[in-house]
């Protein structure tokens, strides 16, 4: 049952970006650009050919391949049981669903869809597929860090009890 329902949120959260896109390709691409919040927020329609700012722009191709290997490869994961972390099984669906949902753009466009413009900072133009990633990433990493750490505690207290036999 678990198992389906990932697949269910996984193909939601895809939809839900997929759907902004098509309103963003409606509304903001003819226009270009709209200020949401002066100097904090605007969407700006962007056609972004690489991966996180741009980069490997030249090379659309092998970056799809890479971003398919990725989602399929955590779909595996999760669905065979091997997390047993609640967290890190959300965090690694949320990474699917936002890997999955800017794939489907480099496939079907050549580019993924880019619109979220932070004017506070000098940042790059982003998506919800992106922020799915990214925040299912930092929570992820943060997570291991914290086991790692939580591990090596109880290792070395371990140790001194041992020592003290």
């Amino acid at each position: 049952m678990l198992q389906l329902i990932t697949v269910l949120v996984i193909a939601a959260l895809i939809a839900v970006d997929q759907l902004i896109k098509f309103a963003v390709l409606e509304h903001l691409a003819p226009i270009g650009s709209y200020c949401l919040i002066d100097k904090v927020l605007s969407l700006t329609y962007v056609e972004n050919t690489g991966a996180a700012f741009g980069s490997l722009s030249s090379h659309t191709a092998l970056l799809s391949a890479f971003t398919a290997v990725v989602p399929v490869v955590g779909l595996i994961y999760l669905l065979t049981g091997k997390s047993t972390s609640k967290l890190a099984y959300v965090c690694i669906t949320a990474i699917i669903a936002g890997g999955a949902a800017n794939l489907i753009d480099r496939v079907f466009r050549g580019y993924v869809i880019d619109y979220i413009e932070p004017l506070f900072v000098k940042f790059a133009v982003f998506n919800f597929a992106d922020i799915l990633v990214t925040c299912g990433a930092i929570i992820l990493i943060i997570r291991l860090i914290y086991d790692i750490v939580k591990q090596a505690e109880e290792d070395n207290a371990n140790k001194g009890e041992s020592a003290d036999e």
